[in-house]
């Protein structure tokens, strides 16, 4: 249900009263980095988790007490709790946070604060491109030595994780817009990538998410860096109490791409222009037109905070994507597999519409739905994206936070797919595809859950089956 939320700013001068603070779920991409930052500056951390992971492992070698599993115990000596949006209010250790008067905040409170010890705190935007964006800038600021503070919701392979720490007064981080969590942010720079349909079990109507995105360019000090060629994104910036500048292919941006790659192709060339000069020539090494919008987002972002043009250019020729954004995990008997977190159906349009256009003999798409409520509201969506392909293959929706009171399958997005085929599990899915694709082949898995296990195990059975 749709709230009218407010930024919470409550908690902001808690950081200066204690020195221990305890994250429940620490292991999370967006934990992780938080717990981070506040080890850098001094604090004590500690954390529980239900799972392992690689940010896990970086923070126990890095002398961070973990418990695995959660347990009222784990929070002694805690001056203040930090909790992820899945913890439920029954968790043992928010319990005896409360019972002991031990102050606790969800993620994006904890995030909101830190934005607010930034002079320059940058919060990228938008339903799609999000963390692509955000690792572009990271990567343009950290190798043009501006030594930002970064948290990134995916993996950069060239900082080896999703978090940074530098030494200026910049910050760059995601600003989701999933239960208005980007509330709670007050950034000096907002960048909109782009506003659509998305959440709508939260928000129930588009006007509702242009209300909150509205109120996020309210709580803007600086400016707000926006998709000019997105008009439910210029919608959002009527009456904007900051400066406006836009960013896209139209003539009458400021900042502005023109191709110089054919753009029938994998688009992933262009030259630079603000204000109609020339600033340089960006090769990409990230394919798809959805591409150069968050590198137009990242390039403009990064000159307005006084980067080189020729520094923009090399950075951004020099990013290879982002964990799970069209990750290439091998190539077997000349058949590549890739994995991608594109869960919506604009996002699985771009990726899709960029594989098709590489050149590959066919291109398969290993989809599994995320949410019954998005797979009902944006089925007939959904369909158009998934035809691009040669092949189709859905799997059972992830229910994550919901019950299936929709009565949707994945079989009701299949019969609008043609020649699709649905198959419940992963491992029947994989021998599916592994069977049938050809030297030339793609085979793409895509999903905002698990579905990476899929890839995982597709890559395997491929690599048995090839590399003898």
């Amino acid at each position: 249900m749709y709230i009218d939320k407010k930024c919470d700013r409550s908690y902001d001068d808690i950081l200066d009263r204690i020195k221990r603070v305890h994250f429940i779920g620490i292991g999370g991409s967006g934990m992780c980095p938080l717990a981070e930052i506040l080890i850098s500056k001094g604090y004590e951390v500690s954390g529980s988790d239900m799972s392992d992971g690689d940010t896990l492992q970086r923070l126990i070698a890095n002398g961070v007490p973990v418990k695995m599993g959660h347990s009222a115990e784990n929070i002694e000596g805690a001056e203040l709790v930090v909790y992820t949006a899945a913890v439920k209010q029954d968790n043992p250790e928010l319990v005896a946070a409360r019972e002991n008067g031990i102050p606790a905040i969800e993620r994006s409170v904890m995030l909101g604060i830190l934005s607010r010890r930034y002079k320059n705190a940058v919060a990228v935007a938008g339903t799609h491109g999000k963390t692509t964006t955000t690792a572009m800038i990271s990567q343009v600021l950290i190798g043009s030595g501006f030594e930002p503070t970064a948290v990134i919701g995916g993996k950069l392979p060239s900082i080896g994780g999703n978090s940074y720490v530098g030494s200026s007064e910049t910050m760059v981080c995601e600003a989701c817009e999933y239960v208005d969590s980007f509330l709670q942010i007050t950034p000096a720079v907002a960048v909109i990538l782009n506003v659509d349909a998305d959440h709508l079990d939260y928000f129930e109507n588009m006007e509702n998410i242009k209300k909150s995105f509205r109120k996020f360019l309210t709580q803007t000090s600086g400016c707000a860096i926006v998709n000019g060629d997105d008009k439910n994104t210029l919608d959002c910036t009527n009456e904007s109490p900051v400066e406006v500048v836009t960013f896209g292919f139209n003539e009458e941006n400021d900042y502005r791409a023109v191709m110089t790659s054919p753009e029938t192709t994998v688009y992933d060339a262009f030259d630079f222009y603000f204000k109609g000069e020339k600033l340089c020539y960006v090769e990409l090494s990230v394919p798809g037109k959805h591409n150069v919008y968050n590198a137009l987002a990242a390039a403009a972002t990064a000159h307005r905070l006084g980067v080189k043009a020729e520094d923009i250019a090399k950075n951004l020729h020099e990013f290879k994507g982002v964990h799970r954004r069209f990750e290439v995990l091998g190539k077997h008997g000349g058949v590549t597999v890739a994995d991608d977190f594109a869960h919506h159906p604009t996002e699985i349009k771009a990726t899709l519409t960029a594989a098709m256009n590489m050149g590959f003999r066919k291109v398969w798409n290993v989809f599994q739905p995320h949410t019954f409520s998005r797979t009902a509201m944006l089925l007939d969506d959904f369909a158009e994206a998934l035809s691009i392909v040669d092949e189709a293959v859905i799997l059972e929706i992830l229910p994550v936070r919901e019950v299936n009171t929709y009565n949707i399958y994945n079989t009701d997005l299949g019969k609008k797919v043609a020649g699709s085929k649905c198959i419940d599990t992963f491992e029947d899915a994989a021998n599916y595809v592994c069977e049938n694709a050809q030297d030339g082949d793609l085979i793409l898995t895509m999903g905002g859950g698990n579905v990476y296990m899929c890839a995982n195990m597709i890559n395997q059975m491929l690599a048995d089956k090839y590399d003898k």
